[in-house]
């Protein structure tokens, strides 16, 4: 049989027909539906796009917060032969036209809180016809909205309208719209496109990633196997459903073993979805969360202060509870001496009984039982601290291209700070730069082959090129491998940028950005890697910063390196350069004290910056910049080389 989505999604239908698959807050509390109505709905809208004429493999992008209706809306675009197209909430209006323009999507699903941003994009998109579906059920107040901007009749259908309208078009007497949905199912083959996700890439050309049927098929049963078929659990997604790490293990996974997906209540926008999550958290009680860095971290920094503010014996109890927890399991996967663990005993359990048991219940829920950390590399601090909690994180690796699963530790086999094992169906080389592989230990580029490999990039033959040779995906990043067949990922020659929470960015759309606006800078290489801001390193054009020293009367050190920020964050207020999100724009630069060059690595031949080699050359720099006084640009270390670079007090 068809290793296909469509066969994930029958076959959930009936062995989970009843059980709840996906459930949306309501004034009346969380709200069901079964993984039988999920496939109906989701049929109901095909047919309804199979009659407006929308034809197989033409694409439609998805735009919202996660809920029932965005998986029926996705399963519908597939039952009818379409692509989806998953974008990302946390995008500007400016940089939705690009991905419906290059792929050429027929309409946009979306939702109340993202329904402004995407009709003030709608004036840069080509396909001027493009059809705007609603998915609240307030299609009313969207009508209106949508009115302002132009779209109206046709241009604007909700969701449940559709819905109950292909319905009513299946069962008219006569009707052969089923037959044309079993017919699509039965056509598909494994290697036919379902999603077209866009990741981040250069100068504002994100790359369209393509994942099949069988891409999303291999991953799911991968994930099943890794944590020994979590069935019927229960979860609250709190991730953004358009990422690959929450689509796959969230939606997609749970229709192999049963999982009740809560969504979290984003009714209010931002800020009142991340008020909601703690409340959300008690009334899903799940038994396993998806987090990223970000999310762990933020509960970790909570549970610390709460205990913090109770002082006294607790307090004590707690710390002295942590820091034995830590002792007692070691690295998790080799057995502390027993003399550590004897020590760590009584102050360790003594914390499980009267403090952590109660934390968990109360930050949790009653049934929790792991998290699994993916989107970005969990610090082993935080690994530890959950583990010694009795709430584990277990780190996982992935990327889009791999859909996204390719390692992750698990409840039966983890070693803090790796990145687990490996999938079972994939086979994963560690690659030196020579071609050969590597042994045991040494790190290389991480190159994977398997049924979860991406089909390639969306119009980019090039690019698909480049990332996939003889079938096997060059991931450009760095790990190892140990002796325990752990997986370690300990560098990323990519150049995108990666936030504690795991959201990705190009750093070269920032880098144009600033050089747009001025001509100061000579070299400029924007950084971030899984920290709480980005950072840059400059290199300055010494005869225009003289021509500058010289026009504005600039007597002091101080005074110029106040120019220099001035000109570096010039782009925000310029029409005419590159608009950037608030959150990539560096909090601070550093200048280096000269040029990046060939004889250190940090420039190729070609005078291309090398950013990995720039990593590790100024580490000094880059780890300054997330001190105190490194944060900001007005601080000693800029002061000092703008004194020695041009003889100013």
């Amino acid at each position: 049989m068809k290793q296909t989505v469509f066969r994930m999604l029958d076959e959930a239908a009936k062995q989970w027909a009843n059980d709840p698959y996906a459930l949306r807050k309501t004034d009346s509390g969380y709200a069901p539906t079964t993984f039988a109505q999920a496939r109906e709905k989701a049929r109901q809208f095909g047919a309804w796009l199979i009659s407006r004429g929308y034809e197989k493999g033409q694409t439609m992008a998805i735009l919202g917060e996660g809920s029932p209706e965005w998986i029926c809306a996705e399963f519908g675009v597939m039952c009818a032969g379409l692509v989806s197209v998953p974008l990302s909430i946390k995008l500007l209006a400016e940089e939705i036209p690009f991905r419906l323009n290059h792929s050429e999507a027929r309409a946009i699903i979306t939702t109340h809180n993202q329904l402004e941003k995407v009709l003030g994009s709608f004036s840069a998109v080509d396909h001027k016809g493009i059809v705007l579906i609603y998915l609240d059920d307030d299609p009313a107040w969207g009508r209106d909205q949508a009115a302002r901007y132009g779209v109206t009749g046709e241009r604007f259908m909700g969701f449940g309208e559709i819905v109950e309208s292909g319905r009513a078009l299946m069962e008219a007497p006569g009707s052969t719209l089923a037959a044309r949905l079993d017919s699509i199912d039965e056509a598909t083959a494994e290697d036919d496109v379902i999603t077209i996700s866009y990741t981040s890439g250069t100068t504002g050309n994100p790359k369209g990633i393509m994942l099949t049927h069988l891409n999303y098929w291999t991953n799911c049963h991968d994930a099943v196997a890794l944590f020994d078929g979590p069935y019927h659990f229960r979860t609250l997604l709190i991730l953004p459903v358009d990422h690959s790490y929450a689509h796959t293990v969230g939606l997609y996974t749970a229709l192999v073993c049963g999982i009740a997906l809560y969504f979290v209540d984003s009714r209010g926008g931002g800020i009142a979805t991340l008020r909601n999550i703690p409340v959300n958290l008690k009334e899903a009680n799940p038994i396993f969360l998806l987090t990223v860095p970000a999310l762990s971290g933020n509960f970790m920094k909570k549970i610390i202060q709460a205990m913090e503010e109770k002082g006294g014996l607790i307090e004590r109890i707690f710390k002295n509870g942590i820091a034995a927890g830590i002792r007692w399991n070691g690295d998790g996967f080799h057995k502390p001496p027993f003399a550590v663990r004897l020590g760590a005993f009584c102050p360790y359990f003594l914390a499980k009984t009267l403090v952590f048991n109660k934390i968990k219940k109360a930050v949790f829920g009653e049934s929790i039982r792991f998290c699994v950390g993916g989107g970005a590399l969990l610090d082993v601090k935080q690994q530890e601290f959950f583990a010694a909690l009795g709430v584990p994180v277990f780190q996982g690796y992935g990327l889009t291209e791999a859909a996204p699963i390719i390692s992750s530790n698990v409840p039966a086999r983890h070693k803090f700070g790796s990145s687990g094992v490996l999938a079972p169906s994939l086979q994963c080389r560690i690659m030196l730069q020579d071609g050969t592989e590597a042994p045991r230990g040494v790190t290389g580029e991480i190159v994977v082959t398997g049924g979860n490999v991406m089909k390639g990039y969306y119009k980019n033959p090039e690019a698909t090129a480049g990332t996939l040779r003889d079938g096997a995906l060059w991931s450009g990043d760095l790990g190892y491998i140990d002796d325990n067949d752990f997986l370690y990922v300990v560098g990323r020659e990519k150049a995108l940028l990666i936030a504690e929470d795991g959201e990705k960015y190009s750093p070269e759309e920032i880098e144009e950005a600033i050089t747009t606006s001025t001509d100061l800078i000579d070299q400029l290489m924007v950084w971030c890697d899984h920290r709480k801001y980005s950072c840059a390193l400059v290199t300055l054009d010494s005869n225009k910063v003289q021509r500058l020293v010289k026009a504005k009367g600039i007597a002091t050190a101080e005074a110029l390196l106040e120019a220099l920020q001035a000109e570096f964050y010039a782009f925000r207020e310029d029409s005419k350069a590159k608009k950037v999100q608030k959150i990539w724009i560096p909090a601070a630069f550093q200048i280096l004290p000269e040029a990046l060059n060939e004889k250190d690595g940090t420039v190729n031949s070609t005078m291309k910056i090398v950013r990995f080699k720039v990593e590790k050359v100024y580490k000094d720099l880059i780890d300054y910049s997330y001190t105190k006084e490194g944060s900001v640009t007005l601080n000693e270390r800029n002061l000092a080389t703008l004194k020695a670079q041009f003889k100013l007090p």
